[in-house]
């Protein structure tokens, strides 16, 4: 093991660990990765800073799932980005939210990248629905430990609320799981509202647990994965979240996600 940290410390390409390094020394790599980045430091370059701005559940719970959904691309940009809209929001999204002050904003309006007003303004509806009859999206998400039917049930709310889909909020196809979207965004925000650890994500959802939870899979997940041998399926969908989140579970059963800090963090060198 001392021989791995000293090749991982001269920055052996990641896609040759897999013929050298047995399951045992990468999971003492991605464990010590985890211990590097799941610190109180992490959090004010990464968008979970927002809900962490608030102390009221519905105001955490809004906040994650927004700016889960605009966090892609380049990482200024998204906290920028992010910082703007919650800034129109006021200081509290629930309460915007539900006095409709997204009714007036102008629908064209660009908030981040491929992401405008209207679908703000989309979500914000389908928000405003659910909470009229839920004093917690945590009850859309209540699903016998199902994270894949609480997305179902949540998107399901959402476009029941609005009349029609929208591309910003992944379909995990729960009838057909084959045909299911990674659902990155929406895994990321269950990540912050789930996992318990007091460092970076918030816990404050209890009826799931951190072993329920599934890998936030992207492209860079993706390959540092693949050039890791945790996973070797080509296509970035549900089935390779699946696949990859069981490799993970091999390495701590009761807390499989915290490894995204590992393998983020491995993009990163």
């Amino acid at each position: 093991m001392s021989f791995f940290k000293n090749v991982i410390h001269f920055y052996l390409p990641l896609q040759i660990f897999s013929d050298y390094f047995n399951m045992e020394d990468i999971k003492g790599y991605l464990d010590s990765l985890v211990e590097k980045n799941n610190t109180k430091a992490f959090i004010k370059d990464d968008p979970v800073q927002f809900p962490h701005r608030y102390s009221d559940i519905q105001d955490i719970e809004i906040v994650s799932f927004l700016v889960a959904t605009i966090a892609w691309g380049n990482r200024k940009m998204i906290l920028n980005n992010s910082n703007k809209m919650l800034g129109m929001m006021g200081k509290s999204p629930y309460d915007y939210v539900m006095s409709d002050g997204w009714k007036n904003l102008e629908p064209d309006k660009c908030v981040h990248r491929t992401f405008f007003n209207r679908d703000l303004i989309y979500y914000c509806n389908g928000l405003k629905a659910i909470y009229q009859k839920h004093s917690t999206l945590e009850d859309v998400f209540d699903c016998n430990h199902d994270t894949w039917r609480g997305i179902q049930n949540f998107r399901d709310l959402i476009e029941a609320a609005n009349g029609a889909t929208s591309k910003h909020i992944s379909n995990p196809c729960c009838d057909e799981p084959k045909k299911g979207s990674a659902c990155k965004r929406l895994h990321m925000a269950l990540r912050w509202l789930v996992r318990d650890d007091g460092i970076v994500d918030l816990g404050i959802w209890k009826r799931l647990s951190p072993k329920d939870l599934m890998i936030p899979l992207d492209v860079h997940v993706a390959r540092v994965s693949r050039d890791l041998g945790l996973i070797d399926r080509k296509s970035n969908d549900r089935q390779t979240v699946e696949l990859l989140t069981a490799k993970l579970r091999d390495f701590d059963a009761n807390d499989p996600v915290k490894y995204d800090f590992a393998l983020f963090g491995a993009e990163l060198m």
